[in-house]
């Protein structure tokens, strides 16, 4: 039982003795004392005045008076007109580390066979290019949201819908066949992802001189410059090809399907190694290729239902003007489909894979209207989640540089941007001498998990929903709200209890409960009591900011601690003892927290 919910309990109780009243201790809500007053929990005593029928001053007063005098947890209180400051007492803080200290997941909730099953889908790359750093959001709010809410005491099965097919695709498959020469990853030596990408660039690069070229002869014979550019870009030879092509392997053509396998094989290995070093994985991955001939079953099937309406052209729309929107496509007239079909096939095969009581998309917020729709659909469908599907919906990721284009190659790499970090983070660390006295090897590895803490952590602590824009310099920093901060004040932690460990000194599984706490002891044990809330609240708003910015918070708290107090010096053994036991468990929260961010802290730096 925590402090609140003792006190929770203590305070129903008061209301009952006092008043008569009978009050639930889950209707009892306690907030942090504001720092301008005297106190650690404040009661607002407001809700209870027709109860009381007194003053808010004179009803605070008397429910502190009862609680100084009925629960052992309470040492002081003071009253500021309807609001009841409590002082816990130095045993209950104890009390409550002991319980921190004995829990090695603390904080965390684990699942059981009854528990809901929570489905979340997350970088649905395309197999014409690499990964890049929007892509790299998406992974790590992904990653770390399933891990929040594995710890909420959900299964959750994490997904991947890989966009395998369509017109971008044969762009980049043409052009290896027009320029390519037989090139392999082997034989040049790249990742296949970086390959295939290299020829949908090369494509856009020789389509756009074409339609330049067309331009200039048809404005020489006259044509308006409006007209000239739309008539150059349909009657591109290249795209052209492109288009049938894309005809031909919807059609089962061996010798294009062929090609697109093999291409597709040298993305998927290129994949797999930019998610490795990501830290983020999938327990199954769907691709469109398979999903999107569902999809147009199912939207046939709703059509004979009368749940969608067919065009004098052939296409199938759905009506959705009751819901305040508009009329959607979810067929072509020539029988193709959308990403729409493809998304309604996908969520059937889902259904069919697994018994989803509740599903998350991790997508950008420019998706925002396809997920409004396809909540729509889903439930108009018979999904059961359908109407409660998540779109956890997240801004643009920017470089102080500005924007991105694939097309023309000036995304920013996943594996240049990690490979990157942790070049910077193995340079600077080696000029504040972190890591001196250490193996190449160990330098090699703390460089990896600074570099990518930095990254990640930078991007994890913006709120997920707004723009922004991703720095290296700035997120290398250790100083400020920043990974490599957090990673080295863990990393100080371990640095102390390896040395008290060889002084001899032993941390017991229990504390005694009568040892003087300074405010600042009392604050930190406060702050870590504070952690299954704080996982729980980023469970409930979809928010891994939260926990990234409390861990800040948490160590910025425990460095002033660190400055302002001794702990192996310290000359009362117990005091000692009671100091490495708050710092070892400052260590365990922030290990745990960071954990489910997906961010690795170094025992050393």
């Amino acid at each position: 039982m925590t402090i609140e919910e003792r006190l929770a309990t203590s305070v129903s109780n008061g209301l009952k003795t006092l008043y008569g009243a009978e009050v639930s201790a889950g209707q009892v809500q306690w907030q942090k004392t504001k720092k301008e007053f005297e106190g650690h929990l404040t009661l607002v005593v407001f809700p209870y005045l027709r109860m009381s029928r007194k003053s808010p001053e004179q009803t605070a007063n008397e429910l502190g008076e009862y609680l100084k005098q009925n629960e052992s947890a309470v040492a002081d209180f003071n009253a500021v007109k309807g609001f009841l400051n409590i002082t816990i007492a130095t045993s209950a803080w104890i009390e409550r580390l002991n319980t921190i200290h004995s829990d090695a997941e603390y904080g965390l909730k684990r699942a059981d066979e009854q528990s809901p099953l929570v489905m979340i889908e997350y970088s649905s790359p395309n197999t014409n290019k690499p990964l890049h750093l929007g892509h790299v959001r998406n992974n790590l709010l992904g990653g770390a949201l399933a891990n929040i809410l594995a710890a909420n005491g959900n299964r959750v099965v994490k997904t991947n819908i890989v966009n395998d097919r369509g017109i971008h695709i044969c762009k980049s498959m043409l052009a290896w066949l027009k320029y390519g020469n037989g090139e392999t990853p082997e034989s040049s030596g790249k990742k296949g992802d970086h390959l295939i990408g290299d020829y949908y660039v090369a494509f856009d690069k020789h389509y756009k001189a074409e339609v330049k070229e067309l331009i200039t002869n048809y404005l020489a014979k006259g044509m308006e410059e409006e007209v000239a550019k739309a008539k150059a870009e349909a009657e591109s030879p290249l795209m052209k090809e492109a288009r049938e092509m894309l005809v031909k392997w919807e059609a089962g053509d061996p010798d294009v399907r062929g090609l697109w396998k093999r291409m597709n094989d040298w993305v998927y290995a290129g994949f797999d190694e930019t998610y490795r070093m990501m830290g983020v994985g999938f327990d199954k991955i769907y691709y469109e290729s398979n999903t999107y001939l569902a999809g147009k079953k199912k939207v046939l099937e709703g059509l004979e239902k009368g749940l969608f309406y067919r065009k004098e052209d052939g296409s199938v729309w759905a009506d959705l003007t009751p819901q305040g929107l508009d009329h959607k496509l979810l067929l072509r007239s020539d029988g193709t489909s959308v990403y729409m079909t493809q998304d309604i096939g996908t969520a059937e095969q889902r259904f069919a894979d697994y018994p989803i009581d509740k599903m998350v998309y991790v997508v950008g917020n420019e998706q925002n209207y396809h997920f409004q729709v396809l909540s729509i659909l889903l439930d108009r469908l018979g999904f059961e989640w359908g109407k409660s599907l998540v779109h956890f919906s997240y801004g643009m990721v920017e470089l102080p540089e500005g924007k991105m284009k694939s097309r023309e190659g000036t995304v920013v790499d996943a594996d240049d941007l990690m490979a990157e970090m942790i070049a910077t983070a193995k340079e600077t660390s080696g000029d504040l001498g972190k890591l001196d006295g250490l193996t190449q090897a160990e330098a090699d590895d703390i460089a990896r998990i600074v570099g990518l803490g930095a990254l990640k952590y930078f991007i994890l602590k913006v709120d997920a929903r707004k723009n922004m824009t991703f720095n290296p310099k700035e997120s290398i920093d250790f100083n400020g709200n920043t990974g490599p901060f957090i990673q080295y004040t863990y990393a100080r932690i371990q640095s102390v209890l390896r040395k008290a460990a060889e002084a001899g000194i032993c941390i017991p599984q229990q504390l005694d409960t009568d040892i003087a706490l300074s405010t600042k002891e009392e604050g930190l044990i406060q702050m870590l009591a504070d952690f299954p809330a704080i996982v729980r609240q980023a469970g409930q708003d979809y928010s891994p900011s939260v926990i990234a910015n409390y861990c800040y918070d948490l160590v910025k708290e425990y460095n002033q601690f660190y400055h302002d107090f001794s702990i192996l010096r310290e000359a009362d053994e117990r005091v000692k003892v009671l100091r490495l036991t708050l710092s070892a468990n400052v260590a365990k929260v922030v290990r745990l927290g960071m954990g489910l961010l997906g961010i690795e802290v170094p025992e050393r730096m």
